[in-house]
């Protein structure tokens, strides 16, 4: 569950205030806006990347507005997917593993795990630049599910791939919703892609944000 609380962000001339939003459990959820509105504001806000000057962030059955971002059980994956130039995909996908401290073999088991679920098995010895977009973007999204969070933060995803591409990741995106039962908010330009991942729909406009039932 996500679920923001009169929320109020500041930043130079920038302002969003009294942002209510609630996203439950294991549901997919598509926020849409202008561009410069503020949606990537908020993703950053519910990762712990940007702070807050008033309200509350709860996740789940938690209050994790002062806690910080490895804290929060959430996974993202930002628009350029921040992909490690020299890390190979294997250690892409243990990343925040390794920072977590966990043993080799409980790392080893889920990077299988990862590459099983997001056909990545043939790809782990590579470097990001022998990556096709598509490939990438499975990388970034399995870095960002490493960890199991409870909540997986998306920024534009799917917005530079082709039209093949961007079925096939929709398709893994509805299937890694299903499977890890983890609660998606993702962030879009296209209303087609919307109303294909989507349960739930949010816009952000004039600061507000409005959802459709």
């Amino acid at each position: 569950m996500i679920r923001l609380a009169d929320i109020t962000i500041k930043q130079g001339g920038f302002e969003l205030t009294g942002i209510e939003l609630e996203l439950s459990s294991g549901k997919y959820g598509v926020l849409m806006g202008r561009s410069g509105c503020g949606k990537t504001t908020l993703l950053e806000a519910i990762c712990g990347l940007r702070k807050i000057d008033q309200g509350k962030i709860i996740l789940g059955d938690r209050d994790v507005t002062n806690l910080p971002p490895a804290e929060r059980g959430v996974g993202y994956v930002p628009q350029d997917r921040a992909l490690f130039p020299t890390q190979s995909v294997r250690e892409q996908l243990a990343f925040a593993l390794v920072l977590r401290s966990l043993g080799q073999s409980e790392i080893s088991r889920r990077v299988e795990e990862l590459a099983e679920l997001l056909g990545l098995d043939e790809l782990l010895d590579r470097l990001p630049d022998k990556l096709s977009g598509g490939e990438a973007q499975r990388v970034a999204l399995g870095r960002a599910l490493a960890h199991k969070p409870s909540v997986l933060c998306l920024d534009e995803p799917l917005s530079a791939l082709d039209e093949e591409l961007h079925d096939e990741m929709c398709q893994l995106l509805e299937h890694v919703n299903g499977q890890t039962g983890v609660t998606v908010l993702h962030i879009t330009h296209s209303p087609s892609e919307a109303k294909r991942l989507a349960g739930c729909h949010y816009h952000l406009v004039d600061g507000k944000i409005h959802h459709d039932v």
